[in-house]
């Protein structure tokens, strides 16, 4: 992508403002990639079936596989949401990609609709180009696990 077909050629402001509309509120999913996986076991020191079963759920996702997400409260909290992340050192990719999400900086109307919903976006820092397109690109590679992937660090921890 060139940097001079994009709205955000030259930045965009964002400075979370601790509102946590991202981390609840409503449903939604946080998907565990392996990197988010290892990073929380390693921050709760604990084994992967303890985590899963203490932490996170099964979502359904594309083609009808079912990946690996963090609970909900019922409330619609992140469940790791407590007065801020709980485990905000090993957050996973895509709470600390936000909100430089793919589809959300896709063009200028998307980036301002989503910006009704979230006070810290078009305040504080200034994010440059390569700092959006470093987000958006690590939020685009970060692949959930399957349950098939789960089912097996669990077995390999076993053996």
């Amino acid at each position: 992508m060139c940097n001079e077909n994009v709205f955000y050629k030259d930045g965009l402001n964002f400075e979370c403002q601790r509102c946590s509309f991202c981390c609840g509120h409503s449903p939604g999913f946080v998907y565990l990639s392996k990197r988010d996986l290892d990073e929380l076991l390693k921050f709760f020191n604990m084994k992967t079936a303890e985590f899963v079963e203490k932490y996170c759920r099964w979502a359904d996702y594309y083609y009808g596989e079912q990946v690996l997400a963090l609970l909900e409260k019922k409330n619609y909290d992140c469940i790791l949401w407590e007065n801020g992340c709980s485990a905000y050192q090993a957050r996973p990719v895509q709470c600390s990609t936000y909100p430089f999400w793919s589809w959300m900086i896709k063009d200028k109307a998307m980036w301002e609709d989503c910006a009704k919903d979230c006070p810290g976006m078009n305040k504080g820092k200034t994010w440059t180009y390569e700092e959006i397109l470093k987000n958006k690109n690590a939020y685009d590679q970060n692949k959930p696990l399957t349950k098939q992937e789960v089912e097996k660090l669990i077995e390999e921890e076993r053996e």
